[in-house]
């Protein structure tokens, strides 16, 4: 029963039940989405399910293996599960323990192992965000950074065959990414941090 009350998790139907401190990182998770990741056509494909109400947010606070493993297959089963018109995609947020973005991608990599071993990677797939997301071999304070930093330690599940589908109309994918930091350096610094402010 200890263990059970150390994880939470969000079924967007009935938002009114979470602790004020839960709801705060939903609110705060959601502004993130809608100004920077809509707002900016960050990604071109999310406008469509957040409007339509399909995003499953989920919060963790466990810090503990077990937990943490307990907490990701419990949300991965609730996607497969679901229909897509009611939860299109899912996002699980942590509270506690990742701060270091090498202890965040530690935690993904052990998931992005769980996912292989259950051989579901032909049904999902995973995505990162961080609030110090640095990508490798760029430049620190490179303003492209942030088109992946977000206000809690997050992974996003994402359904394959929506991406499949999706990107089967986009003629160059690999655009999506340099339009973004092309999008970022027209704002400036100041802008971006303003949008962002716990990746300065």
């Amino acid at each position: 029963m200890a263990k059970q009350k150390r994880i939470y998790r969000i079924n967007k139907f009935d938002s009114e039940t979470l602790s004020k401190a839960h709801q705060d990182v939903v609110t705060k998770t959601r502004r993130w989405l809608e100004k920077m990741v809509v707002g900016l056509n960050l990604c071109p494909f999310s406008s469509s399910v957040i409007a339509r109400d399909q995003v499953h947010y989920a919060i963790c606070d466990a810090t503990a293996d077990a937990q943490l493993k307990q907490f990701y297959v419990e949300e991965l089963n609730r996607l497969l599960e679901a229909n897509e018109n009611d939860i299109a995609t899912s996002l699980l947020m942590f509270t506690r323990g990742l701060d270091e973005f090498g202890d965040y991608l530690d935690l993904l990599d052990w998931f992005q192992q769980l996912l292989e071993a259950a051989e579901l990677t032909e049904h999902v797939q995973l995505a990162s965000f961080h609030p110090q997301y640095q990508f490798e071999g760029v430049a620190a304070d490179d303003l492209s950074h942030f088109t992946n930093r977000s206000p809690y330690p997050t992974i996003h599940i994402l359904r394959q065959a929506q991406m499949t589908k999706v990107l089967a109309h986009v003629s160059d994918p690999e655009k999506i990414y340099l339009d973004n930091i092309e999008t970022l350096n027209k704002l400036g610094r100041q802008q971006v941090e303003a949008l962002c402010p716990w990746g300065k």
